[in-house]
């Protein structure tokens, strides 16, 4: 039976913690989906993702164990729906400032009579019969909460049907607070919004989730009450490694 065991983990209450590809590589994809992680999240916004390597990267996660996700480019229903037939079992939808907005982009992902979705399947066919029958009990839609006003309306876009939660993007909301992206951690204008962000969340009875950069900064925000958790991602671990290693390699020479 299809399950989304990652929505399934947030929906007890625990969080789940992700990755997110950006370097267009279906090998890395295909190697993260067996670490153990959670979820992964294809990142076709600001990723290096075509429409041929994308399908090629959910195919590589099929044989994984993390869930499957997506970041959309855009909230545009033909991207999300493209996404969803190719085999996502998660959404993520970008720049999302007001319950209107909302509302077309969980019209978007959910099937008739909940949404708009329309009838059709691509690689999502190879979930089998069920896929349609189950889809929109195990997809999670998570739209992203990454604008001043956006955490002014953060409650009526939370409190939209057909949503699950957010994945707040904290770089784009400190910029829409003036404030420099590498400031943010330090800036209390920032910590209060996401605190608003978590409280919408829970007035709402919807899993509150961040972009981080790290695990160890994931960790930190799960304990702030953030269950949708990304700790980084392909590009920022292997530069992190890399750098590693040239460290280590300048003690031998040194």
């Amino acid at each position: 039976m299809l399950i989304n065991t990652a929505k399934q983990t947030m929906l007890q209450g625990k969080p789940a913690f992700g990755y997110s590809l950006g370097m267009g590589s279906p090998l890395a994809a295909e190697a993260l989906s067996r670490c153990g992680i959670d979820f992964l999240l294809l990142e076709t916004q600001h990723g290096s993702w075509g429409t041929d390597s994308s399908i090629l990267a959910l195919m590589a996660m099929a044989g994984g164990t993390a869930t499957p996700m997506a970041r959309v480019a855009r909230n545009d229903y033909t991207l999300i729906g493209k996404l969803l037939d190719q085999g996502t079992l998660g959404i993520v939808v970008p720049m999302v400032h007001t319950a209107e907005e909302a509302k077309a982009a969980a019209d978007a992902c959910r099937l008739p009579p909940r949404g708009t979705r329309s009838w059709g399947m691509g690689r999502a066919r190879t979930f089998g019969d069920e896929y349609m029958d189950v889809i929109d009990e195990q997809l999670f839609v998570a739209l992203q909460i990454e604008s001043a006003q956006a955490v002014e309306n953060a409650e009526a876009i939370m409190s939209t049907p057909g949503i699950d939660g957010c994945w707040a993007g904290p770089a784009d909301l400190a910029l829409s607070m003036g404030i420099h992206p590498r400031n943010a951690a330090t800036d209390e204008r920032h910590q209060r919004a996401l605190e608003r962000i978590v409280q919408a969340c829970r007035n709402a009875g919807k899993i509150p989730g961040l972009a981080c950069a790290t695990p160890e900064d994931a960790r930190r925000r799960a304990a702030q009450g953030f269950q949708f958790l990304t700790a980084g991602g392909d590009m920022g671990m292997l530069l992190a490694a890399a750098k590693a290693g040239l460290r280590a390699l300048a003690e031998v020479s040194a």
